[in-house]
Parts: C-alpha cells; structure tokens; sequence
C-alpha cells in the first residue's frame, strides 16, 4: 500500500510498474478488496476503462490505420471510434505495423473514411510542427494514473521541458518517478501526447520510445519553429 492511502491507485500504480501484467486477484489484494470480483465491480472509473477492454486489446473494435512516410521517418495513425488511438514513429513502417497489430491483436482493421484522412493529415501537421496545439479527438487508453500523468504531458507549453521529478510533482506522486516514467514509456499517441517534453535532471533526452534522435528534433522544432528532416 502507498503512503497516499488510495487502494484504487495502489493497483494502478502495480500495473504501471509490472513487467507483465498482473492477474485481478493480484490487483485485488494491491487495492485492498476481499475478493477479485469485487475489484473487478470496482475498477473500470479507476481505470478509464472497463477492465475486459484494458486487456482485450481491441477485440470487437473497428480501428482505421495508415502508414506513410514524414520527415521523421515512418508514421503510423491509427484510429477508433473514439479518436486517434496511436501516432508511432521509426525507421521501418513494417516494424511500426506489426507492433500496432500486436497491441490491437483483438481489432478489425478496416479502410479509412474521409474523417479519418482528414485526421492523418492533422497528424502529419503535427510531425512538420509540434508546436501547433492540435484539437485531436483522443482515444486515451491507460490507467487512472497513466492518464493523469498523459494529461500533465499535454500541459507542458511547446518549447519547454519538463524533468521525471517536476512532472511527478505536478500529477501529485513526487516520489514515484519510476511510475511516471513508465506511464511516458507507456503512452501510444506520440507528439499529440507530448512526452518529448520530460528530459532528465541534468537535461539529457532519454528514455523516448520513438528514438532519441526524433525527440531532439522535434524538441529543436519547437523551439525554432522550422521543421526539418533526421538525418
């Protein structure tokens, strides 16, 4: 249990941190409840979600996908019913796909309309210039936590950083780092969801899932407004 008391939290926290994830009676006893169903009764606010669609990794969803090329390499957007469920950047569009695939393995991958095309285009916008706040419908999947720690992301101005400490500051955790890292590492919605923006202490561009190279050019983007290709 952590010193905040909060059961809700203490499971979510057990899922940010673990390197696979944990089963409901583990999560259980993390929350503090008698039994896994009563979790389970429990859970979905704490989440954002209902626990079936935490893990069922798309399953009876219908999800748009595009790939095409951008300045930063490859670029992958993907999106549900709901809104963009994923920005993915590399080098190899194929890698960029598969892995979407295995995260949306229970999907439909359908063809996208022309609302759909409309949002690649917004978010190819945003690779050229990251510092232009996008009004882009979401589809935030994660924890209570994770979210709360997505939403600090989006708060942080273009052009600026933040560090692991301050961001875990600001989102009421001072003393889980680790798990505010992990919610960054976590996140699907590159540049939308701006985790470009948290640095280490000493300013060092670590830890970014898309390559450290991408993170500094688009941190550069921001700061003199010029888009401009990797090299």
């Amino acid at each position: 249990m952590t010193g905040d008391g909060n059961p809700i939290e203490a499971a979510c926290r057990l899922i940010d941190e673990a390197e696979t994830p944990p089963g409901l009676e583990a999560l259980a006893a993390a929350a503090g409840f008698s039994s896994s169903g009563r979790f389970y009764e429990a859970v979905p606010a704490a989440l954002g979600m209902a626990p079936g669609r935490y893990r069922a990794k798309g399953e009876g969803e219908r999800v748009s996908v595009a790939i095409g090329q951008s300045s930063l390499g490859a670029l992958l957007v993907a999106a549900s019913a709901k809104g963009v469920c994923a920005i993915a950047l590399g080098p190899d569009p194929e890698a960029l796909l598969n892995a979407f695939l295995k995260d949306f393995e229970g999907a439909e991958i359908v063809a996208g309309d022309a609302g759909f095309e409309a949002l690649v285009a917004q978010v190819a916008g945003l690779v050229e210039a990251p510092e232009r706040a996008a009004d882009l419908p979401l589809d935030l999947r994660g924890t209570m936590f994770q979210r709360r720690v997505w939403a600090a992301l989006r708060e942080i101005p273009p052009g600026t950083t933040l560090s692991y400490s301050e961001l875990a500051a600001r989102v009421g955790a001072p003393r889980a780092m680790r798990a505010v890292a992990a919610a960054c590492g976590a996140n699907r919605l590159a540049i939308a969801v701006p985790c470009h923006r948290v640095v280490a202490k000493d300013g060092a561009l670590t830890g970014y899932r898309w390559g450290v190279e991408r993170k500094a050019a688009l941190l550069a983007r921001e700061a003199a407004h010029e888009p401009g290709p990797v090299s």
